[in-house]
């Protein structure tokens, strides 16, 4: 598990004038779900995001091929064991599972 640090660009715009004020401020990458947050905000986060339940999803065997697994970039062949998340996206059910052990959202669409 890596940390990064970012600087966090802050920018306001006073609606009355052309003027933009823009602050940067050192960021964090969480190791949970790849967000910058601020030093500040972290601990909350990291809290928010380990308790967050992960997306369930529907177990399935596919009757054709479905072209390729984001995870492992392997094919969805006819007769795999899949499993299909609320967003419709399918995988690998042992892909999703592994996936799962780290991360609680879907792989293609980690902000929903």
């Amino acid at each position: 598990m890596s940390w990064y640090s970012v600087l966090v660009v802050l920018c306001v715009t006073d609606p009355s004038s052309v003027v933009s004020v823009c602050l940067y401020v050192p960021g964090i990458k969480c190791p949970v779900c790849s967000k910058f947050v601020l030093p500040d905000d972290i601990e909350c986060h990291l809290v928010m995001c380990l308790t967050r339940p992960r997306l369930s999803y529907n177990e399935d065997v596919l009757s054709d091929s479905k072209g390729e697994c984001v995870i492992c970039l392997e094919e969805l062949s006819a007769g795999d064991t899949i499993a299909r998340l609320p967003c419709l996206c399918i995988y690998h059910k042992g892909c999703i599972d592994q996936w799962f052990e780290v991360n609680r959202s879907c792989p293609e669409h980690p902000g929903d």
